[in-house]
């Protein structure tokens, strides 16, 4: 029965169904927004695996290759809190397929771009899809959770890493071999997601009362203070841990090509390995947190990588694939811990608080991406990464986050 009723809501039909119902976790339209949620971030990361393509056909700094990832992940940070809050009050279900029409105009402009400042506005479209998809896609997914916050987080959440893990090989495969205008034949994953999109935005209209059960749950036992000092914390946080992926994810295979003199399909498969391990420990981080408590994953995957990226900068080449699998499964399995640690402190909140952290991990990915362009132009690679082995030090503020869940962690 809970299977034709699943098929029959992402159909559009709607169904009525009893108030025990709301608690149960709809797996059908967790995995649809997960594949939406990989069809996304495999575009987002073939753009950022292709960029030694456009350092060489546009003759770009690291600054400006900086720049480019600056103003995608600015335009998506910024927009996200604010989308975010407004689908709060004024639920928007067709929001969905309209932010995925922004990157799939992105994707066919980047292909056919004959100038840098004509990426960037590319690059710009692509973050405006971001800014929507990302708050409401996990509204979603808290509603299809039944109570299982963190399952359903770390489902949607595997679905976007498993994409990123998929653009650089797909990026090594096809666009490297085949040039700048084979970015255009991405252009169906965008319009397969643009489907898919839509029948979830008739299951999100057709169900209004499961919404609004999911935005009264939560733990409303702190004060404005303490609420305001944790949600510090937590950013805090977010910011060690993009800011140290940011020197992975657009300058990884600078960083291979640099110090061991890989071919770049090569570098790109390394970076696919790094992002696949991301997806494993994605899975992981949200169920643990369900069981044993959000803040005791926090620890572990924040403080708990510090040892192996500080060892990263002085590993050779086999033992920097391992610690890249290790500092992926450990340091991914955080995300979905805070934001639903997050939600849990701000009850009623839900598109706010996910754009919000998700706007926050952008920006600083961003701004990480920018800055490390920088200082890589002006030192090294390899001294980029010797710096940012210490990020993870400051996952000791773990320490000051309150107990918003009591004894038992699951919701």
């Amino acid at each position: 029965m809970e299977t034709s009723l699943d098929k029959s809501a992402l159909a559009g039909a709607p169904v009525a169904k009893p108030a025990t119902a709301v608690q149960r976790t709809v797996y059908s339209v967790l995995g649809a927004i997960s594949f939406s949620h990989l069809l996304n971030d495999m575009i987002q990361s073939l753009i950022l695996a292709i960029y030694p393509m456009f350092k060489a056909n546009f003759s770009l700094s690291f600054g400006q290759i900086g720049l480019i990832t600056l103003t995608y992940q600015i335009t998506a940070s910024l927009l996200q809190p604010l989308v975010g809050s407004y689908t709060d009050k004024h639920p928007k279900p067709y929001s969905l397929p309209v932010g995925m029409g922004f990157t799939l105009c992105g994707l066919l402009l980047m292909s056919v771009a004959p100038s840098f400042g004509v990426l960037l506005i590319a690059a710009a479209l692509v973050g405006c899809g971001s800014s929507v998809f990302h708050p409401e896609s996990s509204r979603v997914a808290r509603m299809a959770s039944g109570g299982r916050h963190g399952l359903a987080q770390s489902l949607f959440q595997v679905g976007g890493n498993a994409g990123s893990s998929l653009g650089p090989l797909l990026a090594a495969l096809i666009v490297i071999p085949h040039g700048q205008h084979s970015i255009a034949w991405f252009s169906v994953a965008a319009l397969v997601a643009i489907v898919v999109l839509t029948q979830i935005g008739r299951w999100y209209k057709a169900h209004p009362l499961v919404k609004k059960a999911r935005a009264q749950s939560g733990h409303a036992t702190l004060t404005r203070n303490q609420v305001f000092f944790a949600m510090s914390v937590l950013m805090l946080l977010v910011f060690s841990k993009y800011f140290y992926l940011a020197s992975i994810n657009s300058y990884f295979t600078f960083y291979l090509i640099d110090k061991f003199h890989l071919p770049v399909q090569t570098a790109q498969v390394h970076l696919f390995v790094f992002l696949a391990a991301v997806a494993a420990g994605t899975v992981i981080g949200g169920p643990i947190g369900d069981r044993i408590g959000r803040k005791y994953v926090i620890w572990v995957s924040i403080l708990g990588v510090a040892p192996f990226t500080l060892l990263l900068p002085y590993a050779n080449l086999f033992w920097t694939s391992v610690l890249t699998v290790v500092i992926g499964v450990v340091l991914a399995s955080a995300f979905s811990a805070i934001l639903v640690y997050a939600q849990e402190l701000i009850p009623g909140k839900v598109g706010m608080v996910a754009g919000l952290f998700f706007g926050l991990a952008f920006g600083m990915g961003g701004i990480g991406a920018a800055v490390l362009g920088h200082l890589a132009d002006t030192t090294s690679i390899a001294y980029v990464y010797k710096i940012c082995s210490f990020l993870p030090l400051l996952g000791v503020l773990t320490v000051f986050l309150p107990d918003v869940e009591g004894k038992h962690a699951k919701a």
